[in-house]
This record gives C-alpha cells, structure tokens and sequence, in this order.
C-alpha cells in the first residue's frame, strides 16, 4: 500500500520541521538548512576572523566579539542537540541508548535533556 501521507522535511542541523521554520533550503543527498541555522553560521562568520593568528594578536575588543560569537554557536549546539534528544525520544530510543552515543550515562543523560 502507498504511503500517500507527504514526509514533512527537516533542518539538518536543529531538527526543527518546515512548518517550524521561515525557510528550509535543500542541499546535497537530502539534508536541509533552516533560516535560523543559517543566521548562525553567518553570525558566526561575521565574528571570526578570516586569517587567525592566534588569541594574542586580537585587541580586547575583537576577543570579547569573538566571545559573544561563541556563545552563540554554544547555544545553537545546545537547542539542536536537545531537538536531536527529543526527536529520538519520540522514537522511543532509550535514555541508555542517548546515553552511550553521548559518552555518558543513562542518568546523566536524562538529567540534562529532560
């Protein structure tokens, strides 16, 4: 029997649906970008430096730029994992399967995602 049901597509990187999404751009071997992954990268672009070299030659104010641009990327990490976590807990994947994909334990790993 065919499935006539149309599979909602992804951001690749968050896992946020397209109906979650302003904009969803396809690439290559069907992976998909979100408007909002892509602010990122760009944010992050934009603060990074194109020919580093090394912390000491930056002023203090391109290393406090530098700061905020890595915390951005940390927070951006932070929600896709957790969407990743989710997406697999929909799944019924268990909490010790999450776990050891992570490096950590079961416990550790329902007490930061849950």
């Amino acid at each position: 029997m065919l499935d006539l049901k149309k599979r909602k597509l992804r951001c690749s990187f968050c896992g946020r649906s397209e109906t979650q999404v302003a904009r969803l751009l396809g690439g290559g071997s069907g992976k998909h970008i979100c408007d909002a992954c892509v602010s990122v990268c760009n944010r992050i672009l934009d603060a990074t430096p194109s020919s580093f070299s090394g912390w000491d030659s930056l002023s203090d104010e391109q290393l406090l730029s530098a700061i905020k641009a890595s915390e951005a990327s940390v927070a951006a990490l932070r929600s896709l994992q957790q969407a990743q976590v989710e997406a697999l807990r929909k799944r019924e994947v268990s909490w010790a399967e999450i776990g050891k994909a992570l490096g950590m334990s079961r416990q550790a790993a329902w007490e930061r995602f849950s």
